[in-house]
């Protein structure tokens, strides 16, 4: 059996993604349906969420940030001061507006704990690999098998209710909800062959 995977030694040689687009930070209720409206006009895009880390036993944040990418701009909705509005809620339950994410069930439980919604709409990467012989599940080793481009995670642990985000957490936020669409884009594509890949190897089981 032959199966594309890749190790971590190989994703550290690589050149880190940038972000190609314009990040629009959205933190007052006021900017959330104009910003919704520009994502209606995307036939799909990208999603992703953050949440503040806890480095202490029995502690619990709700989500902070919400990303939502299409090629050209990334909207991220400051949850932790606006909540979940009416028109972002009815966007994630629209089934006519595609969003393609990755671990989404993890997104969609603690979202569930800020706002009671129904998601539709959603493709799960994690899934749609597989059906390309993709073993391997995180973010950052799908798109270093599909682009060879690393994407940094400098950013993950950091504090994402602080007041202002940095320009830093920006692009890493904006790039994981938009490397989510660029992969399901070269996907769909058909433009990936599993047996071209320099990734492709006999799967040794251990017996």
């Amino acid at each position: 059996m032959h199966v594309v995977s890749i190790d971590k030694h190989a994703i550290n040689e690589m050149p880190r993604v940038t972000f190609p687009g314009r990040i629009h930070i959205i933190d007052a209720v006021s900017q959330v349906k104009s910003a919704v409206n520009a994502l209606r006009t995307s036939s799909i895009v990208g999603f992703d969420t953050e949440t503040r880390p806890c480095f202490k036993r029995g502690e619990r944040h709700s989500v902070a940030l919400l990303q939502l990418s299409s090629e050209t701009d990334a909207f991220l909705f400051r949850l932790n001061k606006t909540g979940i509005p009416a028109p972002l809620q009815q966007f994630l339950e629209d089934s006519t507006c595609m969003k393609v994410g990755l671990s989404t069930t993890d997104d969609f439980h603690q979202l569930a704990r800020v706002s009671d919604f129904h998601p539709a709409g959603f493709v799960e990467l994690q899934q749609l690999v597989k059906q390309y012989q993709v073993t391997d599940q995180s973010l950052q080793k799908i798109y270093a098998i599909l682009f060879q481009q690393k994407i940094s995670k400098g950013q993950q642990l950091t504090n994402w209710e602080a007041p202002q985000l940095t320009d830093a957490q920006q692009r890493y936020a904006a790039i994981d909800a938009w490397a989510c669409l660029r992969i399901y884009h070269y996907l769909a594509s058909g433009n990936f062959i599993p047996e071209q890949s320099p990734y492709w190897h006999e799967l040794v089981t251990v017996e």
